[in-house]
């Protein structure tokens, strides 16, 4: 059971909260760099802060503050030009370091004054990486984006999924960390749900949690495996600061706010051996429904709705004080545990856990991959 103040203070990510402040020190997935085939701007809510992320007419991407500082229209509905985002309002033109780089008319009149010099549009630094967009709203300097190992992988097909779901991103993220459910939320539900009422996956049996330099790995074994299984050996990863990796996909639970969540998933399938090389010249994207279009209940049928049905009904931010841990719940126990342990660290003037400066390091970020040798050979 967790205390109130401690609960509230884990799940807050406005600029002014602890959490909020750490959370900022980490680039994060907004987006993918297909969405801007056939568009030149896309509102987006992070942590609290309404920004618009843009690609301009020289293929620059931008993230800047939602609403113009002259008149505080709407930037979501500006246009690009060759360097920039213009104001659909006045003209004032802004690139993507937020400086404010053309008034029309006030240079026309009064070219002399140069007002655009004392203006500037809030703005933070996008980068691209595995086909999607990162960004980064901490202090400077800002640390590297993770270069992590499938990024490069050959042979195979990616997309990139993206679900908003109507709830706190902390209740999303502790699933990263919670083997048992796959048995009862995953298999045995499913077996329920395809009509067959008295059939149970293998139980648990053991789970182990481990702490890396990445986040947390959780190892398992179950009545139909072995020590020499996979999922004893390798096991899955809680990646820091909210993200999971299985193996062959991504997940990360990006913070609206305090209360929506936007699902991140990067996948990755190998292609048979007969296709190769096989040479992927863009990474698609989409969203993906959370409820049925004719009954309005959630979509079940597929293992993130699964989780996401999970998550949403804790409570649109769950209420950790009713809880009652038990030994399957270790690894919830280590995220807190950590997060309030990074707290202390940025307290300090440290860097939090599994922030990367070190560009020899993140030329090929490397940890244990479930099912790596399966995709690499066929």
């Amino acid at each position: 059971m967790l205390e109130k103040e401690r609960n509230e203070l884990l799940m807050n990510v406005g600029a002014d909260t602890p959490m909020g402040q750490l959370l900022r020190r980490y680039w994060m997935p907004i987006g993918a760099v297909t969405e801007f085939d056939d568009k030149e701007t896309k509102p987006v809510r992070l942590m609290g802060e309404d920004l618009v992320l843009y690609k301009d007419k020289s293929g620059t991407f931008g993230l800047v503050d939602r609403h113009c500082p002259h008149r505080r229209a709407d930037l979501s509905y500006a246009y690009v030009e060759e360097c920039g985002l213009r104001c659909n309002y006045h003209g004032w033109l802004f690139n993507e370091k937020g400086e404010c780089i053309g008034q029309p008319f006030e240079d026309t009149v009064n070219p002399e004054q140069k007002l655009r010099e004392t203006v500037r549009i809030k703005n933070y630094p996008v980068e691209q990486k595995g086909g999607l967009l990162w960004a980064y709203l901490g202090p400077q300097p800002a640390p590297l984006v993770p270069n992590y190992e499938p990024f490069s992988w050959e042979n195979g097909f990616v997309q990139i999924v993206m679900t908003e779901i109507p709830c706190n991103w902390l209740q999303c993220q502790e699933n990263s960390c919670d083997p048992v459910h796959f048995e009862w939320m995953h298999s045995n539900w499913s077996s329920r749900l395809a009509g067959k009422q008295d059939e149970y996956a293998p139980k648990h049996l053991e789970i182990e949690f481990d702490e890396f330099d990445w986040g947390i790995s959780y190892k398992r074994v179950r009545e139909d495996t072995d020590r020499n299984h996979p999922l004893w050996t390798i096991g899955r990863h809680c990646l820091w600061p909210n993200a999971l990796y299985t193996g062959d996909h991504f997940e990360w639970r990006i913070p609206v706010d305090d209360e929506t969540t936007l699902s991140v998933g990067w996948f990755f399938n190998r292609v048979p051996n007969d296709r190769e090389p096989y040479v992927q010249d863009s990474i698609p994207h989409w969203y993906g429904p959370l409820t049925e279009e004719q009954t309005g209940r959630w979509i079940t049928s597929h293992v993130m709705n699964q989780d996401f049905v999970a998550w949403v009904g804790q409570g649109v931010k769950a209420d950790r004080t009713q809880e009652n841990l038990g030994r399957s719940d270790r690894g919830v126990a280590m995220i807190r545990k950590q997060f309030l342990d990074d707290l202390k660290r940025i307290e300090n003037g440290d860097d939090p856990k599994a922030i990367v400066r070190d560009e020899k390091l993140n030329e090929c970020i490397k940890f244990p991959l479930m099912g790596y040798e399966r995709m690499m050979n066929g």
